[in-house]
C-alpha cells in the first residue's frame, strides 16, 4: 500500500511537534525541517487543527503544539482519516466500477483482508511509538536537544 504525500506530512507534523512537546513550532520551521512546502503543511495544519490533533496559536508567540499527549494519538487513525477517500482499486468503487469481471474475481476479498491487515498493525502504534529515538530525530531535524527534554 502507498500513502498519499498528504498523509505522510499529516505524521511527519505530529512527529515533529511530539519531539518538543513543551515547545510551539511554525509551519516554516517544519517545512525547513523535512524540505517540503509551506503551502502544502498550511492545509496538513487546518487539516489536523479541524480534527483535534492541534492547538494553533496565533499572533506573535504563536505556533503549533499537539492537542493531546503523543500516547493519545493513534497512528492508523491518522491513515484511516487522511485516506477516507482512497480507494485499492475500482472495484471499491460502487458507483464507478466498470470492472467486467468484478462478480466472480476473489481480487476484492484478498485485497480488502489485506487492508485490514495493514490497519491492524498500523493500529497498534501511536505517535509516541514513532519518536523512541528522539535525539537522534532531534539532531536530524536540527531541533535543538534541549527543546528536547527528558521524556
Amino acid at each position: 500500500m502507498r500513502l498519499t504525500t498528504f498523509t505522510d506530512y499529516n505524521l511527519r507534523v505530529l512527529i515533529y511537534l511530539a519531539i518538543q512537546p513543551d515547545k510551539r513550532a511554525t509551519i516554516a520551521e517544519i517545512a525547513k525541517a523535512f524540505g517540503i512546502s509551506e503551502s502544502h503543511l498550511m492545509k496538513v495544519v487546518h487539516f489536523l487543527g479541524k480534527h483535534g490533533f492541534l492547538a494553533n496559536v496565533r499572533g506573535k508567540g504563536g505556533g503549533l503544539t499537539l492537542a493531546k499527549a503523543p500516547e493519545e494519538i493513534n497512528v492508523g487513525a491518522i491513515v484511516q482519516l487522511t485516506e477516507a477517500d482512497a480507494l485499492l482499486a475500482e472495484c471499491f468503487d460502487e458507483d464507478h466500477n466498470a470492472c467486467v469481471i468484478t462478480r466472480v474475481c476473489q481480487l476484492r476479498q484478498v485485497l480488502g483482508e489485506a487492508a485490514r491487515a495493514f490497519n491492524d498493525v498500523l493500529n497498534q502504534y501511536t505517535v509516541a511509538d514513532l519518536i523512541s529515538e528522539r535525539p537522534k530525530l532531534a539532531r536530524i531535524l536540527s531541533i535543538p536537544i534541549e527543546a528536547v527534554g527528558r521524556r
